[in-house]
């Protein structure tokens, strides 16, 4: 299966959102990476439901939103009604009390039910959520800003999710620090997509898809 690549949107231009929009589907990326955080479960606030709406409107590629939110429970409608059948919901099951009836409306609006798993959160804790998600985002830094450094401890995570992937049915998705190195590792480990931000694809100069055509496919 090809490497999937997904636009970090929050490291976007927001000088003019829908030039930013065009060059990167023009330039080949597979979705949108829509970070949603409430000040709360990060220490940052990020992307809103207006942003979220506008890219839905702007492109036919998949979104992929991840809610770094608390509770995601209360306000998952808001969002479900803005986006389309097929797109992603990744919640964090450390903002949950019963993750498990988050990840059910997310399934019965026809949406790719996902996890994203903190790097400090261990693959046991989240072991019955594999049988239900499509997806597992892992967090190779921790959630609420861009630019910070890998934790390499995050990389045997890695690896034992993709030894549990075809088994339990979902897909393992790198999120974080993502530069060529990382990809060229864990992508033949199995990894199958990664979220692309500051560390390979934007504020370098280069048209993206100049970029994406350099990335292994």
């Amino acid at each position: 299966m090809a490497i999937k690549y997904c636009a970090s949107m929050m490291c976007a231009g927001y000088a003019c959102l829908e030039n930013e929009v065009r060059a990167l589907e023009t330039g080949g990326i597979d979705s949108f990476h829509i970070d949603i955080m409430d000040g709360r479960f990060v220490p940052n606030y990020a992307m809103s439901l207006n942003d979220m709406s506008y890219i839905a409107s702007a492109t036919k590629k998949p979104l992929d939103v991840h809610l770094m939110v608390e509770h995601p429970v209360h306000t998952i409608d808001l969002f479900l009604r803005r986006l389309r059948p097929g797109d992603t919901i990744y919640i964090h099951p450390e903002a949950e009390y019963h993750p498990s009836t988050t990840l059910k409306k997310i399934i019965d609006a026809g949406m790719i039910p996902g996890i994203a798993i903190n790097p400090g959160t261990s693959v046991e804790t989240v072991m019955e959520m594999l049988v239900i998600v499509k997806r597992v985002l892992v967090m190779a830094v921790n959630p609420g800003n861009a630019g910070q450094m890998f934790l390499p401890y995050v990389g045997k995570k890695v690896k034992r999710l993709v030894d549990m992937k075809e088994e339990m049915g979902f897909s393992v998705y790198w999120d974080g620090a993502c530069g060529l190195d990382k990809i060229m590792k864990y992508a033949p480990m199995g990894v199958d997509g990664f979220v692309l931000g500051t560390t390979v694809l934007f504020g370098k100069g280069k048209p993206y898809g100049e970029i994406l055509k350099s990335l292994p496919r």
